[in-house]
């Protein structure tokens, strides 16, 4: 199979019937074989009547409904883990991503052997205070964060080899930062491709100033992973023992100065200095042990259920 193109969705009843023709009309005229699977994440409007719809006309039409709302990331796992195509292609189910853009960006994989192409959407239809301007910021702070010089993480239109979606695992809400992982993951052949934004047809938005906080807290997590996820004792054990050192040493001196250069003067408790040590000790233990504690956990996880599908259709 040529493509599978991977559709996580809420509440987008209206879009989906012009979004799958859309699809269909762009597969059909470039001969490619092709799957749809679209990811209701937990809609409570008409969304999975609509895909059933769609599946009964379109055997390529294949569904997967959540039993509530997971999130975008959860959808992207759940999609990523049953497809079948060479390339893989994401999109949101808005219309706001074009269709047309496909071809170029399966000939990037297939043809220029990129692992991952991001879509940017350079000319933007969306609110300029209220999306435009954080975008900036964010992407801003992703590109400098993570080294991966992309000018839109957050785009949903995204084209990948298959062996990428299978060896990244997205969780939590870290689908911003596929790119990221991918690169972590040793797939460092990424690139962008500017697409067409078009502005939303039907419903409202989902973007809200939680999921711009969010997406920065995420942008710290995964900095944090990328560079200490495997080895949390290089972080905590080292930090640990510099500060245990430091208080060691200051304790050490009061003990001497104490004794041999100052025996008269006040006590050792009395002196403000010798509570700043030994808390510096104490936090440095914590320090260590926390990472410690962190390796422990790192070899004795165990994979729980991130999420709960209701129904499937046409999957096997």
């Amino acid at each position: 199979m040529n493509i599978s193109i991977v559709i996580p969705l809420l509440n987008e009843a209206e879009s989906l019937t012009e979004l799958h023709d859309w699809i269909v009309s762009v597969m059909q005229s470039n001969s490619f074989s092709y799957e749809i699977l679209f990811i209701d994440d937990g809609s409570t409007d008409n969304s999975w009547n609509v895909i059933s719809s769609l599946s009964d006309k379109n055997e390529n039409v294949k569904g997967i409904r959540f039993l509530k709302n997971f999130g975008k990331s959860q959808a992207l796992h759940a999609g990523f883990a049953k497809t079948k195509g060479d390339v893989v292609i994401t999109m949101d189910a808005d219309l706001q991503d074009n269709p047309e853009e496909i071809p170029e960006l399966h000939q990037m994989i297939t043809k220029d052997n990129y692992d991952l192409v991001s879509g940017w959407k350079k000319k933007r239809y969306d609110s300029v205070i209220a999306k435009n301007l954080p975008s900036k910021l964010f992407n801003w702070a992703a590109r400098r964060t993570s080294g991966v010089k992309l000018h839109d993480f957050n785009c949903g239109l995204k084209a990948y080899k298959n062996a990428v979606v299978k060896n990244i695992d997205v969780n939590g809400e870290m689908h911003r930062y596929i790119p990221v992982l991918a690169k972590n993951a040793g797939f460092t052949s990424i690139s962008e491709k500017v697409v067409k934004h078009q502005a939303r047809k039907y419903g409202t938005t989902k973007f809200g100033m939680n999921r711009f906080i969010n997406g920065f807290l995420d942008l710290i997590t995964i900095w944090f992973i990328s560079r200490f996820g495997k080895r949390p004792m290089h972080l905590f054990g080292a930090l640990g023992v510099i500060m245990f050192l430091i208080g060691f040493t200051f304790a050490f001196y009061m003990g001497i100065d104490k004794l041999f250069l100052n025996p008269t003067g006040r006590l050792i408790t009395q002196r403000p200095s010798f509570y700043i040590a030994l808390a510096t000790m104490i936090i440095g233990t914590q320090s260590f042990i926390a990472g410690f504690l962190g390796e422990l956990i790192l070899r004795s996880k165990r994979e729980s259920k991130r999420y709960l599908i209701k129904e499937n259709l046409n999957l096997d």
